[in-house]
This record gives C-alpha cells, sequence and structure tokens, in this order.
C-alpha cells in the first residue's frame, strides 16, 4: 500500500501504525504506548483555541505555522487515512481512529520522534525525512545548554554525555539548535530568558519591501521599490512567505537580508548597473563582510540602517504587547504566578524575540 500512503510530509505510515498500535489491546509497543494514557500533558498550540492562540501568540509567527499544520492534519486523514482505513475495516475503524486522535498522535510524533540526520549528499535529495519513534531515548528533556546528545550509527542509537554529570542532576539532551517559537510550536513548551542562546526573531521579508514602499517619496520611487523587489525574487534571495531570521549574535540568514537592503537602498542609476551584471560584484571585500555579525550590522549604510530599523519597528507592531508590558510581567513574581501555563510560556516566546529585535534597534 506504500504508493497510497505518500504524502508531503512522509509522516503518515508512521501515523497509521500508531493510529493501530495505540488502540490494539495486544500490541508488542504496549508498555511504551501505555506511558501516555491520554495525550492531555502534550500543549501544543494546534490544541489552544484559536482566540488563545492569536491573544497570546500574535506576532510570533506560531499561529500561522499552527494553520498551516492543521490544515495538512484534515487534508492528510481525509484524503489519505479515510479511505486507506475504510479498505481495511479488519484493522481500522474510523469511529475509534478518529480525527482528533489522529492530531493527538501528530503532536506526540512532532514532541517525541527522532529524524536520522541526512548526509549532506541527500540533503539536496526530494522527497520527505520521515521521523521515527525511538523508545526510552525520548525521555530526556531539552535545553541548550545541554549535557549530552544523540549519536547514530548503523548498529544503534547512542545517547552519550558531552560533560561530567553529578549524581542527581538531570541530564539533558538537545533537540537541535531551536528558537523558542520552534520549541512551543514543536514540543510545547519554551525556555525561560535568558536560557535559550538558539532563539531567534524572524522579519518578514514583505515587511522589508513594506518599509522600503513606505519610505519612497513619489510614484517614480515605488515602482523602483517594486522593480528591486521583483529582481531580488528572481535571484531567489526573497519570497512572499519568507522571513530573515535574526539571532542573538547574528543574522542566519545574512546574504539574504545583506543583498535586500543594498537593493532597495539602491538609486535608479546604481540598480540599472547591478542589474547588468546580474547581481554580481567583483567585489572580494564586500564578500569577506557578508557575515551579517552584530558589529556588522553597525557598520551598515546610513540608508541600509533606516530601512532596517523601520522594518524592526514594523514588526514590533505585529505584536498585541510592548516590551515593557512582557519585562514587567516577567520581572513581578506574584503577577508572573498568577499566568496560566500557556500564558507564561507565550510570554517566554514574545520576550525573547523582542528582546532580540530591541538589540538590532540599538545597533542600528
Amino acid at each position: 500500500a506504500q504508493e497510497s500512503l505518500q504524502s508531503q510530509s512522509g509522516w503518515v505510515p508512521l501515523l497509521l501504525a500508531l493510529l493501530h498500535e495505540y488502540t490494539a489491546s495486544n500490541s508488542h509497543w504496549k508498555p511504551y504506548l501505555s506511558l501516555w494514557k491520554d495525550f492531555r500533558s502534550l500543549d501544543h498550540p494546534m490544541f489552544w483555541p484559536k482566540e488563545e492562540r492569536t491573544r497570546l501568540l500574535q506576532g510570533t509567527g506560531i499561529p500561522e505555522a499552527v494553520d498551516k499544520d492543521l490544515a495538512n492534519i484534515h487534508m492528510e486523514y481525509s484524503s489519505i487515512i479515510l479511505p486507506f482505513m475504510q479498505a481495511h475495516p479488519d484493522l481500522f475503524d474510523p469511529k475509534v481512529h478518529t480525527l482528533e486522535l489522529y492530531k493527538e498522535l501528530v503532536a506526540f510524533v512532532m514532541a517525541y520522534s527522532f529524524q536520522e540526520p541526512l548526509e549532506e549528499e541527500d540533503e539536496d535529495e526530494k522527497g520527505p525525512n520521515p521521523p521515527m519513534m525511538v523508545p526510552v531515548a525520548d525521555i530526556l528533556n531539552h535545553v541548550a545548554n545541554h549535557n549530552a546528545h544523540l549519536e547514530y550509527s548503523p548498529q544503534c542509537l547512542s545517547m552519550v554525555t558531552t560533560r561530567p554529570i553529578s549524581k542527581g542532576q538531570e541530564v539533558f539532551n538537545t533537540y537541535g539548535q531551536m528558537s523558542n517559537w520552534q520549541l512551543l510550536h514543536m514540543y510545547g513548551f519554551a525556555q525561560p530568558f535568558p536560557g535559550n542562546t538558539h532563539d531567534t526573531a524572524d522579519i518578514q521579508m514583505v515587511t522589508l519591501r513594506r518599509a522600503a514602499l513606505r519610505r519612497a517619496r513619489s510614484e517614480a520611487e515605488q515602482q523602483l521599490v517594486r522593480e528591486q523587489w521583483d529582481f531580488l525574487c528572481q535571484l531567489e534571495m526573497v519570497g512572499e512567505e519568507g522571513a530573515f531570521v535574526l539571532g542573538w549574535d547574528e543574522v542566519l540568514t545574512e546574504e539574504e537580508l545583506s543583498t535586500s537592503l543594498k537593493v532597495l537602498c539602491m538609486s535608479e542609476e546604481e540598480f540599472k548597473e547591478y542589474k547588468e551584471q546580474d547581481g554580481w560584484e567583483d567585489d572580494s571585500e564586500e564578500e569577506e563582510n557578508s557575515t551579517l555579525s552584530n558589529e556588522a550590522l553597525s557598520r551598515l549604510k546610513p540608508s541600509c540602517k533606516k530601512l532596517l530599523h523601520d522594518s524592526v519597528l514594523l514588526t514590533l507592531e505585529s505584536y498585541s504587547s510592548d516590551l515593557k508590558e512582557d519585562q514587567d510581567l516577567l520581572n513581578n513574581k506574584e503577577a508572573f504566578g498568577k499566568l496560566s501555563r500557556r500564558e507564561q510560556q507565550a510570554l517566554h516566546v514574545r520576550y525573547g524575540q523582542k528582546k532580540i529585535l530591541h538589540q538590532v534597534l540599538e545597533l542600528v
């Protein structure tokens, strides 16, 4: 049945197996799966009411990611899972193997599965890299400053300590270099500030375009911005759904942001010349300085600084609260203690992102 179970995510065969094993009384995996009597402990934002998701996480990127997830879950369940179950009534019952259970199992896989790291040459090959469940390996929690990690070999998986661990100390795995919004979206938790050294903030690419159009003083200047944006699209530096990713120490999408700022700040004559060179410049010095570290951001041309500054301000406007409100909540232990778990997790996500954005404001 492999052909009929293909999907964009590549998760369907694993999820079908889990649907069956989780509800089969004689399952070989019963001792493992019975650790989750129900999935109420999974508190991914996909289970939050839409109103709560919007109110607490507006501007973080999570509501949009969840909307995509839910659309994919519904599509996969109705177009792949349901027809397969109907074709195998001896194994599946849609009244037992419901959409709700399917959604819970998606969150279970998100939070507890492993993906074998691909070799660099395999990364370019098309097709999903499906996840797998690894009982016992999944019991360790994650922190950015972890003291153990998973090593893959053809024979086995090994959890290896990366520094001495004392008796009674918790063993922490790493799920990868994940920002707080990714942790909350995928695992249902976030790290309190300043624990997550891998935290990031996004500036939507279209926000940079909006800032450039706002500062254009005439129709001719606006038209130039539109042409520059189209050219950046052709260079595959920007896209309607893309984002520039800012870390604590540097811009992680340095080439995209650097090129976009440079092009959108060009005069008509400079842009014409740049286009004639197909976007390439024989400038080895510029290549050397392409890493957009914090120091490099502070050395940008004034026009590029201004455009980035305006884009950050527009991004900050997308949140429903400002940095000071979030800071006051975090600093007031009594007020913070009265927040629900969801409110606390959302606060950690928002606060980390805003701190990074404000750091960029100061740098430029």
